[in-house]
């Protein structure tokens, strides 16, 4: 067993200029307090699967019965297989990682408060594809955004949380 529990946080809150418009949103409190218990793995799904820095932005679609990530501007633009091919190839990442602090409203990595487009034209909150395939595949993994972590008891639980993963993880 590693020494520190290890947990993936989107690399535009550890400040790597990532994001579509070739931004970030670095979360220089959030992050100290992982780092002060955890090694901390970045993830990036939509620049890790070549789509590009800045890049056209997306949404979340409800197309013949799942959910797409469509070019906002562009809506032919479907990127879906490969940011899901990206999450399959981190398998061996994902799969040892004892927790994970997203972007919340990404269509990536947004945990149940990113917009899903219905073909009705309404709207409502979903996960984005790496939050969905998260905790689909490990429902026990601890996950949380920068936003939940805002307020220090929320940390202090999702810490507790992680340590407790750890000490279960095969």
């Amino acid at each position: 067993m590693s020494a520190r529990p290890r947990i993936g946080v989107s690399a535009c809150l550890l400040g790597e200029a990532v994001r579509y418009d070739g931004g970030h949103k670095a979360a220089p409190g959030l992050i100290a307090a992982l780092r002060a218990f955890a090694e901390l793995v970045p993830l990036c799904p939509e620049a890790g699967a070549g789509l590009g820095v800045p890049r056209p932005p997306v949404a979340l679609h409800w197309m013949d019965g799942e959910v797409r990530m469509r070019g906002v501007e562009e809506p032919g633009w479907d990127p879906t297989a490969a940011v899901q091919n990206w999450i399959a190839a981190q398998a061996g990442v994902l799969g040892g990682l004892h927790g994970a602090v997203l972007k919340a409203r990404s269509p990536s990595c947004g945990i149940g408060t990113t917009p899903l487009h219905l073909p009705d034209g309404g709207e409502r909150l979903a996960s984005g594809l790496l939050a969905a395939h998260l905790a689909e595949r490990w429902p026990r993994l601890p996950l949380a955004d920068e936003e939940t972590l805002a307020d220090d008891a929320a940390l202090a639980v999702f810490r507790d949380r992680v340590l407790a993963y750890r000490r279960e993880a095969p």
